[in-house]
This record gives structure tokens, sequence and C-alpha cells, in this order.
């Protein structure tokens, strides 16, 4: 990876494609990202109210904080505005609503100085989204809430484009995940997480590192391929971010994406994929290529209302 493209007039083929040989895309924001900011920066207001969110941390307990994002996170992700906003920005970027299929939306926050890097605000060691059942064809979209600074961004780190690192990803099933490790008691891990993160299990090279600080609404493109982690955060202030990800039905057909390095994790990300225009999901015959036999391990799409319902019982 050795190109970073801003406001490249390309379309959306030429702009797969390169995300797919390891190109970054960051591009100005539009109307449709900036609605989608200013909904999800007044439902984190809400939550936060009276305090700023920015510097919240600073009058909450870490168990009360945990408490609200437990709240806070689930609800974006699920909000009908959150499904329409996103497909609004897909199609404000040129993406043909028929074939890109998307995950909901997630609502990251990163808080200073280690304040709650743990559960559900946890801050990201260098990793693959492929070490998570992520097929190669996947994009990650993201944007931040509000204003970034260099210490409390994301990185990427482009000498592991096509590089292969000793990781424990062969430990980690997706239908296991969704089973064991998902739900709203990832809140209560404040002090430490024990859930299986696969992570590298050789030393990595933070530098080079890349660090892009595009405005709120302004998005970043890459492939899940890409290496990346969270910054430590030593400004002063959470930094707020959306993250999505997207499949293109053709691509996925054409078994196009980005190339394998180092990937060994079994089950696939691909049921939880909704079409933008309608929420339909992807193809059965389309899902049965993806799959490698390990089907019957676990639960094969999360339902947080099922979970929910079992944890009452």
């Amino acid at each position: 990876m050795d190109t970073v493209l801003f406001d490249a007039p390309v379309t959306d083929d030429e702009r797969r494609a390169g995300q797919y040989a390891g190109r970054i895309y960051v591009c100005s924001a539009t109307p449709e990202s900036r609605a989608f900011i200013a909904f999800t920066a007044e439902l984190v207001r809400e939550a936060f109210h009276p305090l700023d969110p920015e510097r919240a941390q600073y009058e909450l307990s870490v168990e009360r904080y945990a408490e609200i994002l437990g709240a806070l996170k689930p609800r974006f992700i699920h909000h009908p505005e959150s499904k329409r906003h996103l497909a609004a920005v897909l199609a404000s970027y040129g993406c043909d609503l028929d074939q890109v299929y998307f995950d909901v939306p997630r609502l990251r926050s990163s808080t200073s100085d280690k304040f709650l890097t743990t559960g559900i605000a946890y801050a990201w060691h260098p990793h693959r989204d492929t070490w998570y059942s992520a097929p190669p064809c996947q994009l990650n979209w993201w944007t931040p809430v509000f204003p970034l600074a260099s210490d409390n961004a994301m990185a990427f780190h482009p000498g592991y484009w096509g590089k292969g690192v000793a990781n424990s990803s062969r430990e980690y099933n997706y239908y296991r995940w969704n089973q064991q490790h998902r739900g709203g008691h990832v809140a209560q891990y404040v002090k430490t997480d024990p859930r299986p993160l696969p992570r590298a299990t050789e030393p990595v090279e933070l530098e080079p590192q890349l660090r892009l600080l595009p405005p709120p609404g302004g998005m970043l493109m890459f492939s899940g391929a890409q290496m990346h982690s969270s910054v430590p955060n030593t400004s002063g202030k959470t930094r707020w971010s959306i993250d999505f990800r997207t499949v293109h039905l053709g691509d996925a057909t054409a078994r196009r994406g980005a190339p394998n390095s180092d990937e060994a994790c079994t089950g696939t990300t691909m049921r939880d994929y909704l079409r933008a225009s309608d929420h339909g999901r992807l193809p059965e015959d389309l899902i049965a290529m993806y799959n490698d036999g390990s089907e019957g391990d676990g639960r094969l799409v999360y339902d947080p209302y099922a979970a929910a319902a079992a944890a009452r019982d």
C-alpha cells in the first residue's frame, strides 16, 4: 500500500478495485454525511446531558460512563434513522444501492488517558477485520463525529499490506463469537476484557504509521484487510466516530477482494449484510460460497432482541 487518494475523481467500481489493491480513499463530507453526523451528535449529547460528551469522562465514574454507553450504542445501531442515513450516505458517494449491502453502523468512543479502554469502549490493538471473519470484499467506512486530533485518531500500518504476521485468528469462530461474546454484558468489562479478540502473536512495528484526520462527515474508505489500530488517546477529549462496512454483490459473487495475507479464522459475517435499497439479505446461494463447515458451531446471526430475552429468562 503506497497511495492515499483525496477526493479522487473515480467511479465506485474503480474505488472498490483500488481499495482491494490497498489504496485508502479520503472523501470530503457530503450533505448526507453531515446530516448523519448531526443526527449522531444529537444522540450522543442527549445521552450525556448536561455534560459535554467529549469531556464527560472527567465528571463520571467509569462504571456510570460504561452504563451510559451500554444504552447509547445499541440505540444508535438499531435506530431506523441510522439505516436511513447510512443508505443516503452511500448514495451520495456514488454507490448503487441495489448492489451494495451494509452491516449496521457502529458508534465508537475512545476515551482519553486510559479512562476506559475495555469492553464497550475497547481500544483496538493492531488488527485486520479479516481476522474477525470478514470476507475479502469487505470495505470499511469511517468518519469522526466531532473534530479529530492526531493524538486521538486511528492509525494505519501500511507496511503490513499484503505482508503476513503471526496472529491468533485461528482461534476465532464468528458463530461462537455471536453466541458467547456479544450482548449487553460487554459494558461490564470496565477493568479487563476477557473476550478472545484475535491479535498479532509476534511484535508489530507500529512505524511507519499513517494518521488521517478528516473533518466530521469526511469519510475514510479502506479494505477490511488493512492493518489498523486505535491511537492511544492523550488529547484530553473522548474521540467519537462512526464506522460501517459494506460488500458489493457483484464483487462477492465474483470472489473479488483483497488478498489473503494471514487470516485463519472460521465462519463468515456475510449473513449480517443488508441491501442498502430495501434491507434484504444476501442470497443464500452466495452466502454458501463463503461457508467453511463451521456453521453448526454457534449462532449464525446475532439477534440482540433474542439475546436480551434469553438473558431475562
